[in-house]
């Protein structure tokens, strides 16, 4: 007796020729989104606009702006604290924006590679 699955869920050479275009498809669309994302900047402001970080897609810093109000000689630990907080706070964006949009594309499943 030969076991038999449902119909439309044969595992004959058409239903694995449509899986295997829609993995094409959808890794062309995860290589474009990724070149889309790489390429934006993300921007964040602290401290009442103190402190200015941008970064790229790709989580490097492309401009730091440090308001003059800001440079105390005697407190650059606040200086640091915000400018990491800025820096942070682009990466962060930056992380978000492209697990969101990459989730969208890959309808949530986790594939290892992606940032």
């Amino acid at each position: 007796m030969k076991a038999r699955l449902p119909q439309n869920m044969g595992g004959g050479p058409g239903n694995m020729q449509n899986m295997l275009r829609q993995a094409q498809k959808m890794q062309e669309q995860m290589a474009a989104l990724q070149e889309d994302l790489d390429n934006r900047t993300y921007t964040a402001t602290v401290g009442g606009g103190a402190v200015t970080a941008v970064v790229d897609g790709k989580h490097t810093v492309q401009s730091l702006t440090i308001s003059k109000d800001v440079v105390d000689p005697d407190d650059v630990d606040m200086l640091s604290d915000l400018v990491t907080a800025a820096v942070n706070e682009a990466i962060r964006q930056a992380i978000t924006t492209s697990e969101t949009e990459m989730g969208a594309i890959t309808g949530g499943m986790n594939l290892p590679g992606l940032r």
